[in-house]
């Protein structure tokens, strides 16, 4: 537990909100956090710091009623601070956090897969020819639907293009 104590109080908060590209909301709950955190500290330290230790020998000297003094110091001795079984708690957080990093993972390799397709996507459309100097056979041999197609209205003597008239006027030479 100590272990993890010094290594809760070696946190840089500023280099985590900032080199770990989070978004402001994360950033703003890291920030409440350490604030809960740092009262949470000053609190505690504050307790540690109090006198834990009751004198009823000054008590005894102060007040006149003894009984009511007697009855409180057997009450005090007599006293056992309850304990409760955290166990459940700790296992249902375990749980949730088991969960919470399955699911991290998954989406951190589902991003690093996109991202790799994003950047052969990226890499393909740098290096690619521009539209200008394309030819008619590298259009074919990407797309061979294209050239089938074609064949079909020949074979069926289609020598118009549906909606070619439509959208850029009926020319004809002579």
């Amino acid at each position: 537990m100590s272990a993890v104590k010094a290594a809760a109080t070696h946190i840089d908060w500023t280099k985590l909100s900032t080199s770990l590209g989070l978004k402001t909301e994360t950033v703003a709950a890291l920030g409440a956090f350490r604030k809960r955190n740092e009262e949470a500290r000053r609190v505690l330290s504050d307790l540690q710091e109090q006198k834990t230790a009751v004198d009823f020998a000054h008590y005894r000297k102060v007040l006149k009623n003894q009984a009511i003094i007697d009855e409180v110091e057997k009450s005090f001795k007599a006293f056992k601070p309850s304990t409760y079984d955290v166990q459940a708690q700790i296992k249902s957080i375990e749980a949730v956090e088991s969960k919470a990093l399955e699911r991290a993972k998954f989406t951190a390799t589902k991003v690093e897969s996109e991202l790799a397709d994003l950047q052969a996507t990226l890499k393909n459309i740098e290096t690619s020819r521009p539209i200008d100097e394309l030819t008619v056979d590298d259009v074919l041999k990407s797309r061979p639907e294209i050239a089938e197609k074609v064949d079909a209205l020949l074979a069926k003597s289609k020598w118009d293009t549906k909606g070619y008239n439509d959208k850029f006027g009926y020319v004809t030479l002579f």
